[in-house]
């Protein structure tokens, strides 16, 4: 193997350096860790010596009981310290294990929605859960273990040392064409567990995706198919871990020949020269004990070795969530609202999903009056959802600016423009979680009353009586249908009537009788606050105060359902669409 470039050790160091940043917080005990480490292993260290001293005394016909309370008081401390060790290092890799996933975690939820969006969710939570299992071995035992190893390795070449020089120099010679070997092998083992690692997270991602489109999945009878790429990613994974296990194979192979290799030589040398006279046989037997426990120091560092790789590579992976920008305030107060002004404004905006794609809006100016229900219609890629991503601030404007009360958006902080804005998304997701805990979202101290009239005003007081735990039922895909989904969503968003409701089309999946009365729900929060919503139903268009018509990310025309079917032939082109959606759905039910 070629020495390391000066690139590549560079990317090693900050790898190592990436690594240790977990495990500083906790180096106070990993000290201690390491010095009962270290206490151990000198125990194991003393232990041939008193076999010998044991050796000795029986020739010479001597008491025994010197050696063998000192074999006792070795075997009683170094099992505690054993206990007392390996607890406190498991507890501070699962100390490095919170802390890796609290910050990750929390880095995800304060994450701008496009930094999320734009990666696998599965590979998301590999991060959180398979990457910090590989950061926990490598941040706590492996330190401890390296320094312990080496330490290890040398004391018993010291005490080989002690007892004959020349079997020591055949025991040195074994170690260093061990050492030798492991350094032709450590690297490629290390490099096919990161690429296993990496398939794995491509797995979850996959996986994650697909139980997401299940019924998709099977109505398009695509299960084998679909399988077929989630198992082409498990057996790259499989291909690197393989590859890794038979290069394991091979170096413990080679490790353990060798040691036993020179066991056997050791043997016939010192049997040799204990013919000679110039070796006890006592001092033999305890040369044979520290021969035979070398391999222990061995395997503790080419494991912690290997460990440490797949740790700096977990670790590289876990810090680069660090990468993900994330929602940054930098205003503290909210400016004073000018009620004379409309609640929202866009102008002049333009905005696009990343760098280098086409705007998803251009020049796009919209004012939402305090009150009054607000319907944008359009056909699909208009730019209707660019609008509720750039209100909710999910998407900031390339160019224009947005204002909330007459201020610009950039004078409040997120959560004070969230807070005056509720939102319901038209594939309503499942938040885990009860159906009161769902309810409760945005506002956890709403009182008994509250939730009451919310659920009264979506229709769902029934619905939520006849289940068997009623609000404390746990919400799922099974437990409630998606219209009843959407419903509590609504019920949500109403809870405490916001300035501003943002509706993706509330109606788009609840009977006539229920879209009746969330029609009626809209109407009375339309008189008190704004209501916005994108119409995919024509009695959503027709029963709004104000009609938008967005064509190519622009406004092509707005005003009442009967000013734009008078003057505008794209309204008229979709209100026909909606109409004919209308009846295909009433001749269904």
């Amino acid at each position: 193997m070629t020495a390391q470039t000066p690139e590549k050790a560079s990317i090693t160091r900050d790898r190592l350096r990436l690594l240790w940043s977990f495990a500083r917080p906790f180096r106070g005990a990993l000290l201690v860790g390491l010095l009962l480490a270290l206490a151990g292993s000198a125990m194991g260290l003393a232990t041939p010596m008193v076999t010998k001293w044991v050796l000795d005394a029986l020739g010479a016909g001597e008491s025994l009981s010197g050696p063998i309370i000192a074999l006792t008081i070795l075997l009683v401390f170094g099992a505690a310290v054993f206990i007392v060790q390996w607890t406190l290092v498991g507890s501070v890799g699962e100390k490095v294990v919170l802390r890796a996933r609290e910050s990750m975690v929390r880095r995800y939820l304060r994450a701008k929605i496009l930094q999320i969006t734009a990666k696998p969710t599965g590979e998301l939570v590999a991060r959180v859960t398979s990457d910090t299992v590989l950061l926990r071995e490598a941040a706590a035992s492996s330190f401890i273990g390296l320094i312990n190893g080496a330490v290890m390795l040398v004391g018993t070449l010291v005490m080989m040392a002690i007892l004959d020089l020349v079997l020591l120099a055949t025991t040195v010679a074994a170690v260093v064409v061990v050492g030798i070997a492991f350094m032709f092998l450590m690297p490629p083992i290390a490099k096919a567990q990161e690429q296993a690692q990496e398939h794995v997270g491509r797995l979850s991602g996959t996986l994650e995706s697909t139980l997401r489109a299940i019924r998709t999945i099977k109505v398009s009878r695509a299960e084998n198919r679909q399988a077929d790429r989630i198992i082409d990613s498990a057996g790259e994974s499989a291909k690197y871990g393989i590859k890794a296990v038979r290069r394991e194979a091979f170096a413990w192979t080679l490790s353990w020949t060798g040691i036993q290799a020179a066991i056997i030589m050791i043997l016939g040398i010192g049997a040799w020269r204990t013919g000679l006279g110039l070796l006890e046989v006592s001092s033999l037997i305890a040369f044979l004990l520290y021969a035979f426990g070398l391999m222990e120091p061995i395997m503790e560092l080419s494991q912690n070795m290997t460990a440490l790789q797949s740790g700096m590579a977990a670790a590289a992976r876990i810090r680069a969530v660090e990468a993900i920008d994330v929602e940054t305030d930098t205003v503290d107060e909210a400016p004073q609202p000018q009620p004379s002004l409309p609640v929202l404004r866009l102008l002049d905006v333009t905005a696009a999903y990343g760098p280098g794609l086409e705007p998803a809006v251009r020049h796009l100016n919209l004012t939402i009056p305090r009150t009054g229900h607000t319907a944008i219609v359009g056909p699909s890629g208009a730019g209707k959802t660019t609008v509720f991503s750039l209100l909710l601030r999910f998407l900031e404007p390339q160019g224009g600016h947005l204002e909330l009360d007459g201020n610009a958006y950039d004078r409040y902080r997120y959560e004070q423009i969230r807070e005056k804005l509720a939102y319901v998304e038209q594939e309503t997701p499942v938040v885990p979680g009860t159906i009161r805990e769902n309810l409760l979202l945005t506002h956890p101290d709403a009182s008994e009353e509250e939730l009451r009239q919310a659920l009264e005003d979506v229709r769902l007081t029934e619905l939520i009586d006849s289940l068997p735990d009623g609000l404390e039922t746990e919400l799922s895909s099974t437990s409630v249908s998606g219209g009843q989904r959407q419903r509590i969503a609504l019920a949500r968003a109403i809870l405490r009537t916001p300035e501003v409701l943002l509706l993706d089309e509330a109606t788009a999946q609840v009977d006539g009788i229920t879209e009746a009365a969330i029609a009626d729900c809209i109407h009375r929060r339309s008189r008190r606050g704004a209501v916005i919503t994108i119409a995919h139903r024509l009695s959503t268009v027709i029963d709004a105060d104000h009609i938008i018509v967005m064509e190519d990310g622009r406004v092509r025309a707005d005003g009442d359902h009967e000013s734009l079917l008078a003057r505008d032939q794209l309204y008229r082109e979709l209100v026909e669409a909606l109409r004919i959606g209308d009846r295909a759905e009433a001749a269904s039910v």
